[in-house]
């Protein structure tokens, strides 16, 4: 290969990761997307956000979440928490609503508290790894705080009025059935250790 023709190449590859760069920020701004006005993106959760048990002493409440730009077909939505470096295996299940109606666009701080009647009616909250329907807050084993646990917080758009399952259905059944009926997704990531 010619030296020219290396460089040439090299310009080219440069110009296009430049117009991709430039077009990349655009598309964001007008895709589905989820955010907290108290949890931001790579910020660590607070007290708040923590499990009350299993040696954890926080206040177990579910962040506020906001969303926009779902998929025009979308009928419902589910929304999950996951931590994937739980020392389980298979990671661990924090929080699982599903059939919101299509026209909720957000949920209030501890929407995830089954008794405080904060979630859409119609929503259901489904067992978490913890047990129990509702929010089960960050509680990472003691040791973790140099290598903080990932909290993924995604909402789904969804393509059916409901799943046809109810409070005792597992993280993972209803994980299975989000993605089989699935339209788009979006997250952020939290992270905590102690």
């Amino acid at each position: 290969m010619q030296p020219k023709f290396r460089i040439r190449q090299l310009t080219v590859a440069l110009a296009a990761a430049a117009m991709v760069g430039a077009i990349a920020p655009a598309a964001a701004k007008t895709g589905f997307t989820i955010s907290s006005p108290t949890v931001k993106d790579g910020a660590t959760l607070t007290l708040e956000q923590v499990f009350k048990g299993f040696g954890c002493e926080g206040k177990n409440v579910s962040p506020a979440l906001e969303w926009k730009g779902a998929p025009k077909d979308t009928k419902s939505f589910a929304v999950t928490v996951y931590d994937p470096d739980a020392p389980t295996g298979s990671g661990w299940w924090h929080w699982v609503m599903f059939n919101i109606p299509a026209d909720v666009s957000k949920l209030e701080a501890d929407a995830g508290n089954p008794g405080a009647g904060k979630a859409p009616k119609g929503a259901v909250q489904s067992r978490t790894d913890f047990g129990a329907p509702g929010f089960g807050g960050a509680c990472p084993p003691e040791g973790s705080k140099k290598k903080p646990h990932r909290y993924i917080f995604t909402v789904y758009a969804l393509k059916v009025d409901k799943l046809d399952l109810d409070a005792n259905a597992s993280g993972a059944l209803v994980g299975y059935m989000i993605n089989a009926n699935k339209l788009g997704k979006a997250s952020f990531t939290a992270r905590y250790g102690r």
